[in-house]
């Protein structure tokens, strides 16, 4: 019988070291394959954040103060654009496994000109005037699903300008 098992390379001593070698094997793997889930996740979160802030940015671009009246609906187009407009329509903007509620939006108006000079945009009801610069600043607290990666959050942040057109 002896001679048979080694034939066949079959011991009686090495039964279970196959079952231990798979258990080891697929605990690496699967953590694994669950940590790159979860960093596409955060990369998923920050891919929105930075397109949240572009879009702000290009909403509140448009809508400066030549418009005739102030936004009903983040849809509307012929309307001047407020903090609480652009932050309303970047939280419309959010997608699957983003919380809108946790989008945190800081809509600004640097007082500037596209050329860095303040004429013409330093004071409040001027600063949205065409040729002044829009600051859109859009951050999104990220967690991590994996036990072994870190419980705090992670804060996905991106900041856009641009200078408004009409």
């Amino acid at each position: 019988m002896l001679k048979r098992a080694q034939k066949t390379g079959i011991f009686h001593e090495d039964r279970g070291e196959s079952l231990i070698e798979f258990a080891f094997t697929a605990s690496v793997l699967l953590a694994g394959l669950f940590g790159i889930m979860d960093f596409s996740r955060a990369l998923y979160t920050y891919h929105f954040v930075s397109y949240a802030a572009q879009e702000g940015t290009r909403y509140a671009s448009v809508r400066g103060a030549d418009w005739s009246s102030s936004c009903s609906s983040y849809g509307s187009y012929d309307c001047i654009a407020s903090s609480a407009d652009i932050t309303s329509y970047v939280q419309g903007l959010a997608m699957p496994g983003i919380e809108s509620t946790s989008i945190t939006v800081t809509p600004s108006w640097p007082q500037e000109n596209a050329d860095e000079t303040s004429t013409g945009c330093n004071t409040t009801e001027t600063e949205n005037s065409k040729g002044c610069l829009v600051k859109v600043v859009v951050s999104y607290p990220f967690h991590f699903f994996l036990p072994y990666l870190p419980k705090s959050s992670l804060t996905m942040q991106a900041t856009s300008e641009g200078v408004i057109a009409y």
